[in-house]
């Protein structure tokens, strides 16, 4: 099930008000790490690829956000994503495979995500987030 662009700009730009106040990022990242373990797990896996703790935290929030996404859409939650699933959409040519599946997506990791590395971990998790959606 494809997320339409219209979704996804409706949930960032509801983030971005949000984001004023102080709590609403670290309430969104902890809400992840608790219903998504093995997603988080792969994240703090990359931490020195990511570049830190603090681009950790970051990546988990861009993941919280495309979950919110497929919430709006679906009007439920994404089930937990489990280490042999994220195997599983490993595969290659990840950046075009999302762009199939998920292009609203893939333009919003394209868009809002500058770092590469982070680029590459956050496509196979939106991957995961489709593949067990």
């Amino acid at each position: 099930m494809r997320i339409p662009e219209k979704v996804v700009g409706e949930v960032v730009k509801e983030t971005s008000l949000k984001m004023s106040d102080p709590s609403y990022v670290q309430t969104q990242v902890g809400t992840f790490v608790q219903t998504q373990p093995a997603a988080a797990k792969y994240l703090t896996a990359h931490v020195k690829e990511l570049g830190g703790a603090e681009a950790v935290v970051n990546a988990v929030f861009h993941a919280s956000l495309m979950v919110a996404c497929f919430v709006r859409h679906a009007g439920r939650s994404v089930r937990r994503i489990s280490f042999e699933e994220l195997d599983a959409v490993s595969g290659q040519d990840r950046d075009g495979r999302l762009r199939r599946v998920q292009p609203a997506l893939a333009d919003y990791i394209a868009a809002n995500v500058q770092e590469p590395e982070m680029k590459k971990v956050l496509v196979l998790l939106a991957l995961g987030m489709d593949y067990v959606f």
